[in-house]
């Protein structure tokens, strides 16, 4: 729908744990209007509903009809099935990581985006994370990354192994600052709760020699999210987590530490008022459905080599 002048009208599919703050935020938002959602589970939807004072659309063309974008907040193997009616329908997406499960699944969604004309934003969060906007300006020649993620086991997300869960958001993070093909890939991983891999490691080579190794677990007894960039200036040692970090740099044959000044912000918060604002101008989003189906095929990529080694 089309409505110029007005408030863009957003919606949200799938209210879950991670849908729930979609819905919250756009109903914050001045520049948008939360017109409803889309949620199979009555009690959840009814909560939602009256926290948020929005309604509940019975069918996805109904919300498709109501709406000029949606975030898709639905399990993963689920993303397919609810982005393609949503498109037929003329709704911008912002659709959460991983885009899809397969990459003829993620070719078929931005197809159908691009014969609509639509935007399809992919919920890598952390390109929109405080930390991430440091880095994009520090890093210039990467040599070594070392990429760490690691969290309690859940049982949400388990539709997926721990590559396509938590590896993912390091890899379109790596893609980003390395901005290079890739020239090999050597993966491990091992399975411990689930009945896919909970715990990976994947060592990624690009073309420029810089060299990438990063390791994810679901299983942890704790949460990190930290990255070490390593250039010929020196190196940056950030926390995702804290929004926190420092830089330590080579000046005369000497080391000096310095602390990075982050101005904190909420991550969801930034990436949809970015989304909202994509969709307002008409403009590509940061992270865009092409970046979201590379990273998808390199998580793939580790996915097999892992299963392979049985």
């Amino acid at each position: 729908m089309d409505n110029k002048g007005q408030k863009l009208k957003f919606g949200v599919a799938g209210v879950g744990y991670l849908g729930q703050h979609h819905a919250r935020i756009y109903s914050e938002l001045e520049e948008v209007e939360l017109a409803g959602i889309f949620e199979i589970d009555d009690a959840r939807a009814e909560e939602v509903c009256e926290k948020r004072g929005c309604l509940r659309f019975k069918t996805l063309d109904e919300m498709a009809e109501a709406c000029d974008a949606v975030s898709i907040v639905v399990p993963t193997d689920k993303h397919h099935e609810v982005a393609i009616p949503l498109l037929k329908g003329g709704c911008h997406l912002l659709v959460e990581k991983p885009i899809c499960q397969s990459l003829d699944q993620a070719t078929d969604i931005l197809n159908a985006a691009n014969e609509a004309d639509l935007l399809v934003q992919v919920g890598h969060i952390e390109h929109f994370n405080p930390v991430m906007s440091f880095l994009e300006d520090a890093v210039s020649s990467p040599k070594f990354i070392k990429a760490e993620r690691l969290a309690p086991f859940q049982p949400r997300g388990t539709e997926v192994g721990v590559v396509l869960d938590l590896m993912i958001h390091d890899i379109g993070v790596i893609l980003q600052l390395v901005n290079a093909p890739i020239e090999r890939i050597d993966s491990v991983g091992v399975d411990v709760l689930s009945p896919t891999e909970d715990i990976a490691n994947a060592r990624i080579q690009f073309a420029t020699g810089c060299v990438a190794n990063l390791e994810v677990s679901r299983v942890s007894s704790k949460k990190v999210r930290e990255i070490r960039v390593f250039q010929p200036s020196g190196y940056l040692s950030l926390d995702f987590m804290n929004q926190s970090g420092h830089v330590v740099k080579i000046s005369g044959g000497q080391l000096d530490k310095e602390d990075v000044p982050i101005e904190k912000g909420e991550p969801l918060k930034l990436e949809l008022v970015s989304f909202a604002q994509s969709v307002r101008e008409r403009k590509q989003p940061k992270v865009g459905g092409e970046l979201g189906k590379t990273a998808l095929e390199i998580a793939i990529k580790v996915t097999e080599q892992i299963r392979a080694q049985g």
